[in-house]
This record gives structure tokens, sequence and C-alpha cells, in this order.
């Protein structure tokens, strides 16, 4: 095994990809795999209305906050230590909400997880951005994508099906028999990327200075701010989704199936960006995938306007828009991480915080909005893709679909 400041590139591409997908999977499962639970949760712990989605909230604004802090420590310690406090957070709280008994523990219990396991959120594009730059980054984080969002297609199931035979408690157990599993993969095959010349200190005002870096420049806080707004509203439709197709299109017995086919299309985009993002660039990708976001979007605000909007014309929309998020969220996140090779940890802490913050108070609030109807969800999302078109185009001075040459 090695140590801090050695970087082996033994480990495969491949491999590389697989493992930071597992460790970012972590979190969507800790969410996904909840949603066809959260009315029996409810039911259970004494939660009405829409209460219940803050199971979810609560996860999301934890990690967000959460965010802010490991990418300084893994810029000091080593992407590995960081990594290894978040594993051992999300077993040990996974088996503590599975023994809860009232529902603001519950709460507390997934807010303080969030916290405490930012760094599987963070770390991974760290650890990509520690070997490649540029459209290859995007290349990277767009198949790490693509295998990060198997899990939204089949936690849904997975919960589902260990409800129909054990208690919704045990959602929380296969939580931390995966946590454990790819603990173990890290431990024993993951090396160090850190290399001493890229060490910082672990001081406050470096630390300041660096996150403040990652924030202020023109040409990468649009991207951050973009993606902050478009994925809110897909976190708007995460905290809904159970009540929207099982009360409101009265489908609940079919809501994996619906959920799946709607994330089928980000992993169809992720896996097709992988192939283009190099020969087309990053930015003209995402610049077009925003504007088909906003089409969709458009598409599915006349569509919820009308009382009788049918499941069959929701789901095909949505699938649409979040094929579009595949092709943003990858290179987004790698444009924005471009210009800090030197300071990986502490950029992707500090955009990484911006973005969950940001898109988990928006998704509580867009969730929270839910009246019975797609009109709430429809309204946010042409919204917040307009919005996030204004900040592209404020970090690229006007101009859509330039290509630039940068530092890998």
């Amino acid at each position: 095994m090695l140590t801090a400041g050695h970087p082996d590139h033994r480990l495969s591409e491949r491999e590389l990809i697989v493992l930071m997908a597992l460790l970012m999977s972590l979190q969507a499962f800790g969410i996904d795999s909840m949603l066809p639970a959260l009315g029996v949760i409810g039911s259970d712990l004494g939660a009405t209305g829409n209460e219940r989605q803050f199971v979810i909230g609560a996860y999301f604004l934890g990690s967000g906050i959460g965010a802010f802090f490991p990418g300084a420590f893994a810029d000091r310690f080593g992407r590995r230590p960081v990594l290894a406090v978040g594993l051992v957070v999300y077993v040990v709280f996974s088996i503590a909400c599975a023994f809860v008994t009232a529902f603001d523990w519950l709460i507390g219990l997934r807010l303080v997880q969030g916290l405490f396991c930012a760094g599987l959120s963070v770390v991974p594009a760290a650890i990509v951005r520690d070997r490649v730059g540029g459209d290859r980054m995007a290349r990277l984080m767009s198949l790490i994508m693509m295998i990060f969002l198997a899990v939204p297609l089949v936690a849904p199931t997975i919960g589902q099906a260990i409800l129909t035979v054990l208690d919704w408690r045990w959602i929380f157990g296969a939580m931390a028999v995966m946590g454990t599993l790819v603990g173990i993969w890290v431990w024993l095959r993951l090396p160090e990327s850190l290399v001493p010349e890229n060490q910082q200190d672990i001081e406050p005002r470096t630390i300041l200075k660096n996150m403040g870096n990652a924030l202020m420049r023109r040409d990468s806080i649009g991207y951050v701010i973009g993606s902050a707004l478009v994925f809110g509203s897909l976190f708007g439709f995460l905290n809904s989704s159970q009540q929207l197709i099982g009360e409101h299109f009265h489908a609940g017995e079919s809501f994996a199936l619906i959920f799946g086919a709607a994330v089928l299309g980000m992993v169809v985009a992720n896996f097709t960006n992988s192939r283009i993002v190099e020969r087309f660039g990053a930015r003209r990708v995402s610049h077009a995938a925003l504007l088909g976001f906003i089409a969709a979007s458009i598409a599915q605000y006349i569509s919820a306007g009308r009382a009788d909007q049918q499941l069959w014309e929701f789901v095909p929309i949505l699938a649409v828009s979040m094929a579009s998020l595949g092709f943003i969220g990858a290179n987004f996140s790698s444009i924005a991480m471009q210009p800090f090779h030197q300071i990986a940890g502490a950029a992707s802490s500090a955009q990484t915080s911006l973005r969950m913050v940001s898109g988990a108070v928006l998704g509580s609030a867009i969730g929270f909005a839910y009246d019975g109807t797609a009109r709430p969800l429809a309204t946010a999302m042409l919204s917040c893709g307009l919005l996030a078109l204004a900040a592209i185009l404020f970090s690229e001075k006007g101009r859509l679909f330039a290509r630039r040459t940068v530092q890998s």
C-alpha cells in the first residue's frame, strides 16, 4: 500500500472509474432507496403530508454543508484518510438510523450523516483531477456518472423489494453493507494521489483563500451556479417523486419502473458524452444540452398547465430533461474544476458545497411546494434552466459554444 505523496498510477483507468462511481453512488443509494419507503416511514414515525420529504432533504442539506470541509483536509492529509472517515460514518449512522423510534431523531441522524459523508462526493472529483484535466477529465467524469447513475435506476427497486419481505429499517442495513464493501475495496486498492508539491496548509487563512479562489473566477463560477440550479430542480423531483407518481398519477405500484425509466436517459447521455466530449469539447456539448433542457422544460410547463395531464405525457418529457442533465453534469463540473489543479481538493469542496446546499434548499422548496399536480415542478425546472443559462453567459462573457484549450 502506498503512502501520501507517492501516487501510483498502476490502478487502471477502468478500475478508477468504477471505484469512484461506487464511492459517489453510496450517496445516491442513501437517497433513492428511501423513495418507495417514505410513506411507510412517515406513517410509522408520525410524519404527515410533505414532512416525509425531510428524510431526503435533510441528507441533501447535510451533504451540502459538509462538502465545504473535506477538500481542505484532502489537500493537506491526502485523499484516502478523508474517504476513510466518510465510509466509517456512512456505515455507523446507517445502522443507527435503522434503530430510531422517532421521526425527529431520524431527520437529525440523516443530517449528521450527510455532513460527515460529504467527502464521498467531494474527493472522487479531486482524485480524477489529480490525474487528468480538460476534456479528458470530462470524459472520465461522464463514465463515472454513467456507472453512478445505475444506482438511481436500481435503488428504488431494491428499496421496494426490501419492503415486500422486510421492514423499512432493513434499507438502512443495505446501506451499511454497501458502505462496508466499498470501504474494503478502497482500503485494498486505492493509492494516494496527492503529491507533496500540491499539499496545502490547514490554516483557516489558506483554506479560505483557496476556496475563495475556487468561487471567484468568472470563467468557473457560472458553471457552478448553473449546475446548482438545474440539479436543484432535479432534487425537487426527487423530493416529490413518490407523491407525484404515487398520488397524483396513481402509479405507486410502478414507482420503481417509472423512476428508472426517467433516469435511464441520464445513463445513456453520460455514455454518449464520454464518446463525443473530447471531439466536440465540454462547452459545446453542455451548452447545447442546457438549451435542450430549457426546451423540454417549456414542453413540461405547457403539459402540466392542463388539468388532465397524463402520466404518458409527463414521463417522456421528464426523461428528455434528465437526459439533458446527463450532458450537463460532468461537463459543467469539469469546466469549473479546470483552473484548479494545485488546489483540487479545496476547489471540489467549495464548488460541491455551493452546488449541494443551493440544490438542497431549492429542491426542498420545490418539493414542499407540491400541490397535488406537476405544475410546481414544471415551473421550477423552466425557471432554473433560464437562470442557469444566464449564469453560463456570465462566465462565457455572452458567448456560447466556444471551445478553449486548457492545461491538463
